[in-house]
């Protein structure tokens, strides 16, 4: 019997660690992971004026429910950003997962505006901790046979998240039995196969030493581009700032000022802009850097002064029309956003110049949407958006006088 022990052991066949999706199985999963935590983030849009119609809150209190998400998500941008690159990808993946699946469990269950904010603050967290992650998963599965596949997809997707989360829900609000539990019971649902999908992932990233003191955020601005950088900071700021008045208080306005009270336009209100600026981002992405910031910075102010019309005499159709416009200018902004940021500083600045440009971006996200959501308790809804209209066709203004100046200045240089 002792003889016999080793054969059958040397017979038996070794024994095989689990399973694993292929890279290129790996990336489109990635890739559907990035659309969900994007889609889950626009989910509650439509559902703000639900909330507010049954908690009784005021639009201050509904925007800083909104920005509340942005601070947990920039929090986490900046502390968990670099985290994965120690740990490795998979397991901060799981933490952000398990995370937001923590966030949507608030939401199912939640009865009061406080709830309310410590569900969206967790998915802030989960969020921003998963975007890093995912994005520097796509880097490291890109094909070699397509080598820019990794940067598109990061472009598209997110926006592709926003308005189909945004759209979704709110076809369920409007068509679907229990308004404010079913969309998060799908969500949750969805993001149990994100977990089992992760579970069957390579590992991309090896571990190193050094995630404590990854976890201290850098900022900086190199010297020789700072003058670059901050000619992208006004379309930086209108193009965000737009994208956050949309999913704070756009639904809002499509009921307050127009009227229109079903849930799902409510939804398309954000779908419009979101979903017109991932189409731009890709029907754009051959096209030089400087060319898709004026088309950016000059689509976002005619189409936000498209919209303000609309505004201003009551016409749905202007202001469907100048939110498509403005959308094409979204998308063109923020396509133009990453790709200067990429050729302004060095491998090893670029981390930290990436940190400023989402800290802007966040800050515009949120400020002026909360400052819009108290103008709009203190002086009606048609008057604040109206100025936050009027601010954002200023900033693209100057976006386009910032990029024409810096264009003038390179050419005087050429000709010398």
């Amino acid at each position: 019997m002792s003889q016999a022990c080793p054969a059958a052991i040397a017979a038996a066949p070794a024994r095989r660690g689990p399973r694993r999706l292929s890279r290129r199985a790996a990336f489109a999963v990635v890739a559907a992971i990035i659309v969900l935590f994007l889609a889950a983030s626009s989910a509650p849009s439509p559902l703000y004026v639900v909330y507010q119609h049954q908690w009784h809150f005021s639009s201050g209190t509904l925007t800083a429910v909104f920005a509340v998400y942005v601070v947990g998500m920039l929090a986490s941008l900046l502390v968990f950003g670099g985290l994965s690159d120690h740990l490795g990808r998979r397991p901060v993946l799981a933490a952000a997962i398990g995370l937001e699946a923590v966030a949507l469990v608030l939401f199912l269950v939640a009865g009061d505006v406080s709830v309310l904010y410590l569900a969206r603050f967790l998915q802030g967290v989960a969020t921003g901790t998963a975007m890093t992650t995912l994005g520097a998963t796509l880097v490291d599965l890109n094909p070699p046979h397509a080598p820019g596949r990794a940067g598109l997809v990061n472009g598209v997707t997110p926006t592709t998240g926003l308005a189909l989360g945004a759209l979704g829900c709110g076809f369920l609000v409007e068509y679907a039995p229990a308004p404010t539990r079913l969309v998060y019971a799908l969500l949750l649902s969805a993001i149990v196969l994100a977990a089992l999908a992760v579970a069957a992932m390579p590992e991309t990233s090896a571990r190193r030493p050094g995630a404590r003191a990854s976890l201290v955020p850098r900022l900086g601005v190199p010297a020789g581009a700072r003058a670059d950088f901050y000619a992208l900071v006004p379309i930086i700021v209108a193009s965000w700032a737009l994208g956050g008045l949309y999913l704070s208080l756009g639904p809002s306005v499509a009921a307050g000022i127009f009227g229109l009270s079903n849930h799902l336009i409510g939804g398309l209100v954000v779908t419009a802009l979101c979903g017109t600026g991932a189409l731009t981002t890709f029907a754009l992405r051959r096209r030089a850097t400087g060319e898709v910031l004026r088309i950016g910075a000059g689509l976002l102010a005619t189409g936000t002064t498209v919209t303000l019309a609309g505004i201003a005499t009551d016409s749905v159709v202007s202001a469907l029309a100048g939110t498509l416009i403005a959308g094409v200018g979204f998308g063109a902004s923020a396509l133009a956003m990453f790709g200067a940021l990429g050729k302004l500083a060095g491998p090893a600045e670029r981390g930290a110049l990436f940190a400023v440009g989402y800290t802007i971006a966040y800050l515009a996200f949120s400020v002026p949407a909360v400052a819009a959501g108290l103008a709009t308790t203190a002086a009606g809804l048609r008057p604040t958006a109206i100025v936050y209209s009027l601010t954002v066709i200023v900033l693209g203004l100057a976006a386009l006088a910032a990029h024409g100046f810096r264009a003038a200045r390179a050419r005087a240089k050429a000709v010398r």
